[in-house]
């Protein structure tokens, strides 16, 4: 199915990484711990099923992660599987709750921009790539410069696309979406 709905689009589907894990915080109170466990119990077995496609499932165990214990992950990953079905108003919710919980989790903005990307809103999405650029907890910096490096190409302003394409295949000389696009806008402008 996910094969199905990426084809959808002109932009593929290349939102997060898998930080298949939660770091409990570390002033939980001790009474807690318990309700937090739990919220990762559940928040991981729906990336599972995320994972084999499963969105009913993946979606009831979100939210019963959020139920036991809020976090930005489980609300950010709930909203992309909202997205993977074409809810996006859903998705761009969830992500604001993400961004209320933890202003500095990166993911969230970066899947607002990328959101808006899908529903064609290409300037809208360009000041969410630009947070999730600064944000200090985030792993997958690569996504933000990628896709907006992808929002200005679409915008026609190929140096600008450019200077992100390159900025992207420095953070991560392996992300092959990165190192084509470079080559492809290199051979495009010389």
């Amino acid at each position: 199915m996910y094969q199905q709905l990426a084809a959808l689009t002109p932009f593929p589907r290349l939102w997060h990484s898998d930080p298949m894990f939660l770091q409990m915080p570390e002033d939980l109170p001790e009474e807690q711990i318990e309700v937090w466990q739990q919220a990762s119990e559940y928040f991981h077995r729906a990336y599972q099923r995320q994972r084999r496609g499963d969105w009913a499932g993946a979606i009831q165990d979100y939210k019963h992660s959020i139920n036991f214990y809020p976090t930005a992950e489980a609300h950010t990953f709930l909203g992309w599987v909202y997205a993977h079905i074409n809810l996006y108003d859903e998705a761009m919710a969830e992500c604001r709750r993400a961004i209320q919980l933890d202003p500095d989790f990166g993911n969230p903005y970066n899947d607002m921009g990328a959101y808006l990307v899908e529903q064609k809103r290409l300037r809208e999405a360009i000041p969410w790539f630009e947070r999730a650029m600064v944000a200090s907890r985030y792993e997958s910096r690569v996504f933000p410069y990628f896709n907006l490096g992808r929002v200005y190409e679409r915008l026609y302003d190929w140096n600008a696309a450019l200077v992100l394409y390159r900025a992207a295949t420095e953070i991560d000389p392996n992300y092959r979406p990165a190192r084509m696009a470079r080559s492809r806008l290199e051979a495009r402008i010389n």
